[in-house]
Order: C-alpha cells, then structure tokens, then sequence
C-alpha cells in the first residue's frame, strides 16, 4: 500500500468551509494530513468537511476565527496544537470580496477586505512561523510550509476590485519576502495562484452557458477550473515532491495570465 505523502502531518487551512479552501482541507486529509478546518461563519460546511475527512482516516477538528483578529489567531493556533501537537502546513486561503466603484468604495470595505486577505494571512503565517520554531525539525524534509492562496489579480488589475487587487498583490510580495527571510530557517513559503474556478462566490460568472462562454473567452485553455484543481496544487506544494520549490507562485490559471486579448496580435 502506498504511503501517504502528508502522512503524519498535521495541516490548518483557513477559510476551509466552503470553496477552495474546503477542496484544499479534505484533498490535504486525502493525502494523511490531520487538518483543522477553519472558518469564521459557515459551521455547517465547516462540519460536513471534517466529516469527509474523517471518512479518510485523517484526523480533522473545525474552529472557529475570524483570522483578522490577534486573538482569534493565536486561540487557534493553541488550540491545534492541543489536539494535534504541532502545525506543520498552513495554507493562508481566507479571503474575500466586497466590490464597488473606485469613487464609491468605502473606507470600511477596504479596510474589511485587506483586514482578511492580507492581514489574516500575515497573522496566521506569524503564529505558525512561531509553532515551527517552538517544535523544531521533527523528521520532515522542511521545518514547516506556508502556502498563501493569491489570485491571478496579483497580477492582473481589476478595474471595480481595487481592494481585493491591492490585497492580493499585497500577498505576493509577503509571500516572496517572507520565503526570503525564512528560507534560512528551513520554512518554504509559496502561493497559489487561482483564476476562473467554480466556487460559491463567483456563481453569476459561470453558472449558465452563456456566462460560462464569456468567461471562456478570458481562458486559452477553454474551460474553467474546479475546486480540485486547487487542492491537488495545495497537495504538492504541502509535500516534498515540491521541495526545492520556494518563493514562487503556482498560476493555476488555464492560462487566463498568459492575455488571450492578445492572441490575435490584439
């Protein structure tokens, strides 16, 4: 029987309730890693992946935090320490959107924005930067892995998101900078990512086949991605497969950076 390759690990992937993150937590479970499920409001999606990763033979816990808040952050840390001893694999995916024209956009819907997708994710890397050090090398290739989830907008602007860009751009050049200090410790830091996927948040853009032939048109490779798509790249990018992979950014994308507004001389 093969082994697992996360087996005897132990991951924490925020925003896990719904979406990629609940595709990247039962995949990451798939793989033999205990997992606590994080989420901040969704406790029933929360629940139903613990469930499937329990049916794994994985371990898995849900808890509760809203990952822009110190407090929260560190309660979860702590308390997935105590029921799993250690943290080896976080992946950073809580994020999310509240759009508006440039003119209109709140300060408060700035602020809520890059409060979760960029300050959860420097709070969360933080506390398992710290975890790692406090446990120490304890057989595995690394000392611990951080995997932040990105967008094709660290990249790519867009126009009417301007908070959700600015965070995720912000998270790219966290993500490299912290893979530079760290590197040294033996904490490999990386991004995934994402373009078109099926989730919940972006139904209006996919779920008729109209909409879907629209959304094609941004993507060379004609059809947009699943859920599984992202949590088999968390998977290699959590293993020692992808060891000497450090400070990058995984585009899983279809192609949708690579300007197909262009593929006819523009």
């Amino acid at each position: 029987m093969e082994t697992k390759k996360l087996a005897g690990q132990t991951a924490l992937v925020t925003g896990a309730s719904s979406g990629i993150g609940k595709a990247c937590a039962i995949a990451l479970g798939e793989a033999g890693a205990n997992v606590v499920v994080n989420f901040a409001g969704n406790s029933a999606g929360a629940d139903e992946a613990v469930d499937i990763i329990k049916e794994t033979g994985s371990g898995a816990i849900a808890i509760r935090a809203d990952v822009s808040k110190k407090d929260q952050v560190d309660a979860m840390f702590a308390e997935a320490v105590k029921a799993f001893g250690t943290v080896d694999i976080l992946v950073n995916n809580a994020g999310l959107q509240k759009d508006a024209a440039f003119v209109d956009m709140t300060l408060e819907d700035w602020n809520y924005v890059l409060g979760v997708n960029l300050t959860g994710q420097f709070l969360c890397a933080q506390s398992a930067v710290k975890e790692f050090l406090r446990r120490g090398m304890n057989g595995h290739r690394s000392l611990g892995k951080i995997i932040c989830m990105s967008s094709v907008h660290e990249l790519i602007p867009w126009a009417g998101h301007i908070n959700y860009a600015a965070s995720k751009g912000g998270v790219m050049l966290m993500m490299r900078s912290l893979a530079q200090e760290l590197g040294p410790m033996k904490i490999r830091v990386n991004s995934i990512a994402p373009g078109a996927i099926k989730t919940p948040i972006n139904r209006m853009a996919w779920e008729t086949p109209e909409a879907e032939q629209r959304l094609l048109r941004l993507i060379p490779y004609k059809r947009v991605g699943d859920v599984a798509d992202i949590g088999n790249a968390a998977v290699w990018l959590a293993s020692d497969e992808s060891d000497y992979i450090h400070g990058a950014t995984i585009f899983v994308d279809g192609g949708m950076t690579l300007y197909p507004g262009f593929e006819d001389n523009g």
